[in-house]
């Protein structure tokens, strides 16, 4: 499939409609749809919110009439399954439009192709792949989870240059700048779960929410579309006090436990704590696995150098961020991982730098663990 200049220009914008959604769309995929007749824009939109209308059914709203004979460009392909909301596919069908290019297929089993086939038996022109790769960075943990029943998880790390967490007290506050810690609550704010170890929370006790307001995230209309992610806490004989800021504060919390106390699992509840207990031990990827059955897309982890570890040996990242500040705090503060049975130069962790950006005073690198 050949696809024009005006083709790439136009999904180009539906992607950038989509992105709109970064913060509010969980569980449902970013999607952005462009509708264009006669080289002219007729309608434009972006799912905001699940259970409230499809990328492609605003875009058809707000073309009215001129959406007959139109091109619809969306960045997934149309849905063809009754859900909180009617199909797609009869929307565009419905509104005349002649043409439909979809910049990726839908990875959701009820649909996977049978949107746009569903299309050009109604006598649809479709057409898909244009842009995919872009497309596909809107939704990594949606992408994943339909695919393998995981969900995508990012590792977030602060460190100084001599690659330092903590000093050998314990003291951590503050490694990096305000603009790195900005940066992190936008990436809590677009995760559907943040998790940490108990550890982090005996020593710290944080409240791991989102702490920057509706108005400060971009795309987010207003407080009715925006979400506190679920946090998550692994705890496996349920050591957290009652009174932990977990519990304090607005947006859910799971404690996931192992061998805990039954009466103390009752206690938590009553402080409005979802507790979920694993019978034979909290492994990693059965945990990301109860996750992504929640419909849990994208994960955040915010712990210290053990379930770091834990989580990069148990292969369970996909992505790494470390922000790293401008400072040396000396080879008797703590390391960024801890990873025993590391003796060889072959025994290498491999990482792919995707991304490397200055965030204030700090720098953010992104990267993949080779072969991932």
């Amino acid at each position: 499939m050949t696809f024009t200049k005006e083709d790439y220009e136009h999904m180009a914008r539906a992607i950038q409609l989509a992105w709109r959604g970064l913060y509010t769309t969980d569980p449902n995929p970013r999607v952005g749809c462009v509708l264009v007749r006669d080289g002219e824009i007729v309608g434009e939109g972006w799912h905001r919110k699940a259970g409230e209308p499809h990328a492609e059914r605003i875009a058809i709203a707000e073309a009215g009439e001129n959406a007959h004979g139109a091109t619809a460009y969306v960045t997934l392909e149309p849905c063809c399954h009754h859900g909180k909301t009617p199909p797609c596919t009869e929307g565009l069908v419905e509104a005349g439009v002649t043409r439909v290019v979809a910049a990726m297929e839908d990875p959701n089993p009820l649909v996977a192709g049978k949107g746009m086939a569903l299309l050009r038996k109604q006598g649809v022109s479709v057409a898909s792949g244009l842009l995919q790769a872009e497309a596909e960075k809107l939704n990594p943990g949606f992408i994943k989870r339909m695919k393998t029943g995981m969900p995508w998880v990012r590792c977030k790390l602060a460190m100084s240059l001599d690659g330092r967490t903590a000093m050998a007290s314990g003291e951590s506050v503050w490694i990096t700048g305000e603009d790195a810690r900005r940066d992190v609550q936008r990436l809590r704010a677009r995760s559907s779960a943040v998790v940490t170890g108990i550890g982090t929370v005996l020593a710290d006790d944080p409240s791991m929410n989102v702490r920057l307001t509706p108005e400060e995230l971009p795309g987010v209309e207003s407080s009715a579309y925006f979400r506190q992610p679920l946090r998550v806490l692994l705890d496996s004989s349920l050591r957290v006090p009652e009174n932990a800021r977990l519990f304090s504060v607005e947006g859910l919390v799971q404690v996931i436990h192992s061998r805990g106390d039954d009466a103390k699992a009752r206690r938590l509840r009553q402080a409005g704590a979802d507790v979920l207990k694993l019978e034979g031990g909290l492994d990693l990827p059965r945990v990301m696995g109860e996750l992504a059955e929640q419909e849990i897309n994208e994960v955040l982890i915010e712990a210290g150098p053990t379930l770091a570890g834990a989580a990069l040996k148990a292969g369970v990242i996909d992505e790494l961020i470390i922000y790293m500040a401008p400072h040396l705090m000396g080879h008797q503060a703590r390391g960024l991982f801890h990873l025993p049975g590391l003796e060889k130069m072959a025994d290498r962790i491999d990482l792919r730098i995707q991304d490397i950006r200055p965030v204030g005073r700090d720098f953010r690198i992104s990267a993949t663990v080779a072969g991932e």
